[in-house]
């Protein structure tokens, strides 16, 4: 029968909360010198430059975009003689040669169960790392972390053989069982990193009170993970939302997210760029708007799983 760990670490606490303080003090004076702010602010500006240019495009003629440079049209804006529209976007969206909407669907249905599965999963393992006491669970959660080195790449041939064998290859189930294992072991690493930084002495508390592992998980772990469960699912949406190989390998043609239909057309139109433009849009407003709307768990989820390995 496995048994909460004991051991007198409320002392620890002040102590803890202490290093963050002095980490985020050192944090705080190396990101606020001068040299450090303007370094960021030509990365920011080198990022942004192209993705104007992306956007401004989106919105411009055909031929007008075959004419002239998208940096052309700030003057024939103010000359009055800008010509804007929406057209490149319902060519892109709902036009028979492309139809981006049909992908942009399967998008939502890859991306989301590839979110929901491996974090339920990985609470269940980083609540067993973290607070249940059993034989070799130092050693298990070592051996999960390392296999954060293992290449996507060399797994991709024997997944794919074993799907095959299972019957269920070219499915919405393929890609969703890859991106889950792929994101697991980071997942727990987080996780448990931030469920070792609770105070034991909640847990204990909890414990005196009758309450056992279920409980302690749902009504007092599970909403203190907030910004850890944000931190992760910012990450793992971002990354099945903009994956290519996985769809690519993994699926068929009635399952191929956004992505792959972006690519298809760079390869076969590369010539059509009020599309291609388009459709890089279409493509990143979805995590742009996750990624804003959830920011501010981001920096919290990641530095609560960073200070403890």
């Amino acid at each position: 029968m496995s048994t909460v760990k004991t051991a007198d670490a409320v002392p620890e606490v002040p102590r803890r909360t202490s290093n963050l303080s002095n980490r985020a003090r050192k944090a705080r004076k190396a990101l606020s010198n001068p040299w450090a702010s303007t370094l960021a602010v030509v990365i920011a500006i080198i990022w942004t430059v192209p993705t104007v240019g992306l956007l401004v495009t989106s919105f411009r003629p055909e031929l007008d975009i075959r004419q002239s440079g998208w940096w052309t049209v700030f003057g024939s804006a103010f000359a009055g003689e800008g010509v804007f529209s929406l057209r490149n976007y319902e060519a892109a969206l709902f036009d028979g040669s492309t139809n981006l909407a049909v992908f942009f669907i399967n998008s939502f249905v890859v991306t989301l169960p590839a979110v929901f599965i491996p974090i339920t999963l990985a609470l269940l393992a980083a609540y067993g790392f973290a607070w249940v006491d059993f034989k070799g669970s130092d050693f298990l959660f070592i051996a999960v972390f390392a296999l954060q080195i293992v290449p996507i790449q060399i797994t991709l041939v024997p997944l794919l053989s074993a799907y095959v064998d299972l019957g269920i290859n070219g499915s919405f189930w393929t890609i969703w069982l890859s991106h889950s294992i792929f994101a697991l072991p980071l997942a727990i690493f987080l996780l448990h990193n931030f469920m070792k930084e609770i105070p034991r002495s909640l847990v204990e508390a909890a414990r005196m009170d009758g309450a056992g592992h279920v409980q302690v998980f749902f009504r007092v772990m599970l909403p203190l993970l907030t910004p850890a469960l944000a931190a992760f699912a910012i990450f793992q949406f971002l990354w099945v939302w903009n994956d290519l190989l996985v769809a690519l390998v993994m699926g068929d043609l009635n399952t191929f997210p956004l992505t792959v239909r972006v690519a298809e057309l760079a390869g076969s139109r590369g010539g059509d760029w009020h599309l291609l433009s388009a459709g890089a849009f279409i493509s990143m407003i979805v995590p742009l708007i996750v990624f804003l709307s959830l920011q501010r768990y981001f920096v919290r989820g990641l530095l609560a799983g960073s200070v403890k390995g």
